[in-house]
């Protein structure tokens, strides 16, 4: 069955930097954009990043551009979120998300969009 794993997460200082992983399987991973969302203790689940079925287009959360990086590998069935200068609010739970591509937008930031979900990784933050 489909299935998204996330890795990578971890603990780490203010300014420091993770990159986050999500391997696909069980479904044709580059027919789906791929998306990062989180969600922090008592916050609702909010976007993150989104990148398109080629990997040519993204799409980020102002809180996150210039920051955070999301990028693709078909061949590898895997989709990756750079994060640098982590601040104390960017700690959360990281999902990764896919969204099956029907030609009419390349990339979503809507989680209602999305079908399938990974289980997610904890990111902390200390200052």
């Amino acid at each position: 069955q489909a299935q998204l794993v996330e890795s990578g997460g971890g603990l780490v200082q203010a300014g420091a930097s993770l990159r986050l992983s999500c391997a696909a399987s069980g479904f044709t991973f580059r027919r789906y954009s791929s998306g990062w969302f989180r969600q922090a203790p008592g916050r609702e689940r909010e976007f993150v990043a989104a990148v398109s079925v080629s990997g040519g287009s993204t799409h980020y959360a102002d809180s996150v551009k210039g920051r955070f990086t999301i990028s693709r590998d078909n061949a590898k069935n895997t989709v990756y979120l750079q994060m640098n200068s982590l601040r104390p609010d960017d700690a959360s739970v990281y999902y990764c998300a896919a969204a099956w591509y029907d030609g009419s937008h390349l990339y979503t930031d809507d989680e209602f969009e999305y079908e399938y979900w990974g289980q997610g990784t904890q990111v902390t933050v200390s200052s």
